[in-house]
């Protein structure tokens, strides 16, 4: 804490660069619909002056005559020379998109252009969201995020994310790197972490088909983010449009019993904005007792209380049930048979998720250099889940706030300071019980039930991060960025399923109350170092370091099978090295971005198997230490207007591309298994994975596709990707064949009498017919694939909407 009033303190003293001056005042509008333009960048002589607050005014230093660029995603620049200090009104006029006009939400830099961010970030809007379904959010990922896969275990549960090679979890039978549960990443919905206070995100309850934004941070993130190693996903879903009120009703069909409906109420006024969306959505599932249905509720509202303060509202509400067929083994999938895992399917295998979700946002604008945004959140859900090792229960309660302080200052003419320091705080508390599943006495031919009660343990657990990054922008469109976070984790586990062995004075492992553990993470340090160079507002290069960490979840520490503690883990550590370039060429048509990039995850958690006398069967499992992960990629994407006119029938036609190269190795990384010897004694196995490709990620894919537009409302894409053969057991004896897909997609748009807008469409997925996956489960032998359709399918739809 001490350190964070240290920051503020700097940042208060240098407010009083910014007083005593005589100002210019300005207002930005869009010429069409004279609406204020909140956030409009004011440039002088090159560099940012500030920004337009919620009524689009902003105020800067008077010279005797003085020249300024007004800037705003979506619109044209505006130059406009000033004599004299007066009120002035800058009107924009909207433009063709270009990547200089994205935008990203969280930066030290006052220029959110993403050509100025001196890191790999993809930002999705609508148009690649919703080139496919738009219900399951993986084939957006895969399709325009070069470097990050994401997996779903089910038709729409079990979703995660593997960013850069950082796969989710630990525990394997064979081997490191299990993708069993979702670690590494932390992911935001409207602000809100859906990862929670250990760092697990658990997605299956998230509506993905209200989301209209999307934006991936790629390698550690500590320096804004606290606990993110991997990197960072921030979900926005749709908001009310200013001025407009609305009604509109979606319905969708497609193969395998796949149904979507939705209701949406719009109202949205000139100082507040409220926005209802109801979603139901089922599918029967292309294989065996792969079922899903679910139930979502989103209200989004926004009040400007008045120039200087606004509120955000979102609650959200799920209710999901999707039922698990299991992992196919590899002979399985080899011969097509889709049946399921039969143990899976007679303990009924499924994820039930009830689940709420709120936040409430505030931002004041202290005045016109330093804003302060605020968030308190919180959520609960109750979950009871089954699979093939039994029956479990988890009721956790998430809360907690993230506040931060935005600031930019003028320097002089030629140089500029901004930042964002802030606190992050997230608490859960949690009870988890375990059962086992037996038969079922009056129905033995029907589904297994719940058995005796295996475990039961009750979790508190805290995290805390206080950063601070800052940005100075130099002449010549140089920046340099220096960030710092701090985090921490404290758990407490109290272990209720007791066990009288560790109930005695003579039991030397456990020296304290025998059913409550402890153990904390602290000085956990994340610096971030960057530099930008911008050329002609064209094209930028840049060059970063990163780091991060992940500390262990309580799962990690404690071993119920044995009643001891394992309290010399430390936290993954991972740090990354990047080089890149970003830009606009050839009159601004062809956009693209690159990056090579080594990120080393170091300290990595590993398990060690400890086998029954016999060595038939693993009695348990516990976390050690071991190498690293030494990632080296290059990732390229594209995107080109070969055509745009306002007149001919084609408006628009716009190829695009994108590329990712993995060189991904294990660096002293070894496998431990405990197993009794012909003399009965234990003994310490140890298997070296060093040098071996890290399991479940391809060494090439590849992404191709064209969308196009025309005057009369027929709208449509075709995409091709292409995923390389992968390991999936570290030890590399096992692979995935390589695949390609080809999807596509066409629609109508139009509006009728100037309330009623209508849309149909229809698109089909996997055209060719190719066997493929939606996950593999890495190490987890002999049950390894999760498969997708292997036919073509289909889906269609109808969106209806009437403005009043």
């Amino acid at each position: 804490m001490k350190r964070f009033l240290l920051l503020n303190l700097f940042l208060w003293a240098t407010i009083s660069m910014s007083l005593g001056q005589e100002m210019l005042k300005g207002k930005v509008i869009d010429k069409q619909t004279k609406s204020p333009l909140s956030g409009a960048n004011i440039f002088v002589k090159g560099q940012t002056a500030t920004m337009t607050d919620e009524q689009g005014q902003f105020e800067i230093a008077c010279n005797d005559s003085l020249k300024i660029i007004a800037s705003y995603i979506g619109y044209e620049d505006y130059q406009l020379n000033v004599v004299g200090c007066r009120e002035v009104l800058i009107e924009l006029i909207q433009s063709a998109s270009h990547l200089e006009e994205i935008e990203i939400s969280a930066t030290s830099n006052s220029n959110k252009a993403i050509l100025n961010q001196p890191q790999s970030i993809v930002k999705l809007s609508e148009i690649e969201l919703k080139r496919g379904t738009g219900l399951f959010l993986d084939d957006a990922i895969n399709t325009n995020v070069p470097g990050v896969y994401m997996e779903r275990r089910t038709v729409s549960a079990g979703q995660q994310f593997n960013i850069r090679g950082y796969g989710n979890g630990a525990r394997g039978t064979n081997g490191i790197n299990s993708n069993f549960d979702t670690q590494g990443s932390k992911v935001y919905l409207n602000n809100i972490p859906i990862t929670d206070a250990e760092g697990i995100t658990l997605m299956d309850d998230i509506d993905f088909g209200s989301v209209s934004n999307v934006e991936v941070i790629k390698g550690p993130s500590g320096s804004l983010y606290g606990l993110a190693i991997a990197g960072v996903v921030n979900l926005q879903t749709r908001k009310a449009e200013k001025g407009k009120t609305s009604v509109s009703q979606n319905a969708m069909i497609g193969s395998y019993g796949l149904q979507r409906y939705t209701t949406t109420l719009e109202i949205g006024g000139e100082k507040s904005s409220l926005m209802i969306n109801y979603g139901k959505q089922k599918s029967d599932g292309f294989m065996a007792h792969t079922a899903s249905h679910k139930d979502f509720v989103n209200v989004m509202g926004d009040f400007n209380i008045n120039a200087r303060q606004a509120i955000t509202t979102y609650f959200g509400y799920s209710n999901s049930y999707d039922e698990r067929g299991g992992e196919l083994t590899i002979a399985q999938y080899k011969n097509k048979d889709y049946s399921g895992n039969q143990v899976y399917i007679k303990n009924n295998a499924h994820s039930e998720i009830i689940s709420f979700r709120a936040g409430i946002g505030h931002t004041y604008k202290i005045n016109r250099n330093i804003t302060n945004n605020t968030a308190v959140f919180g959520s609960g859900l109750n979950s009871n889940a089954s699979s093939a090792g039994g029956w479990t229960d988890k009721r956790p309660v998430n809360y907690g706030l993230r506040s931060t302080l935005d600031t930019r200052f003028s320097l002089g003419s030629k140089f500029s300071l901004s930042g964002i320091t802030g606190i992050e705080f997230q608490s859960q508390q949690a009870q988890t019980i375990g059962y086992g599943m037996v038969a079922d006495s009056f129905n033995l031919k029907g589904y297994n039930i719940i058995g005796a009660q295996r475990s039961n343990q009750s979790t508190v657990t805290s995290t805390s991060s206080i950063f601070s990054e800052w940005t100075l922008t130099l002449p010549h469109d140089v920046s340099l960025t220096a960030g710092l976070g701090w985090s921490t984790m404290n758990i407490k586990l109290d272990d209720r399923n007791y066990l009288v062995a560790n109930n005695n004075p003579s039991n030397t492992k456990v020296k304290h109350v025998p059913t409550s553990y402890k153990a904390s993470y602290i000085d956990m340090v994340s610096p971030r170092f960057a530099v930008n160079k911008v050329f002609s507002k064209q094209l930028s290069v840049y060059a970063s370091f990163t780091k991060g960490y992940k500390a262990p979840v309580s799962s990690y520490f404690y071993i119920p099978t044995t009643g001891e503690l394992n309290l010399g883990l430390k936290p993954e550590i991972g740090t990354q090295y990047e080089i890149g370039s970003k830009g606009n060429l050839l009159d601004e048509r062809l956009q693209f971005q690159i990056a090579a990039f080594n990120t080393v995850f170091s300290n990595k958690m590993t398990t060690v198997a400890v086998q029954n006398p016999a060595n038939t069967a693993t009695l348990y499992t516990y976390l050690v230490n071991s190498g690293s992960l030494n990632n080296k990629g290059l990732e390229v994407t594209l995107m080109y207007t070969a055509y745009r006119s306002k007149n001919s029938t084609f408006t628009s036609i716009r190829p695009f591309a994108n590329f990712t190269y993995s060189h991904f190795k294990y660096d002293n990384i070894k496998y431990q298994s405990v197993a009794k010897t012909k003399a009965n004694k234990d003994s310490l196995v140890t298997v070296d994975y060093s040098g071996n490709a890290v399991a479940g990620v391809p060494p090439v894919t590849l992404n191709a596709g064209i969308d196009f537009l025309t005057k009369y409302g027929v709208y449509g894409n075709i995409n091709y990707s292409y995923r390389d053969q992968m390991p999936f057991t570290s030890d590399g004896k096992n692979k995935t064949s390589g695949y390609s897909l080809l999807n596509a997609k066409v629609g109508y748009q139009h509006k009728f009498f100037d309330h009623l807008n209508v849309g149909v469409y229809i698109g089909a997925n996997n055209i060719t017919s190719t066997q493929y996956y939606y996950m593999i489960f890495l190490n987890q032998l002999p049950d390894a694939y999760l498969p997708a359709p292997y036919k073509i399918n289909y889906f269609g739809g109808l969106n209806l909407n009437y403005s009043f």
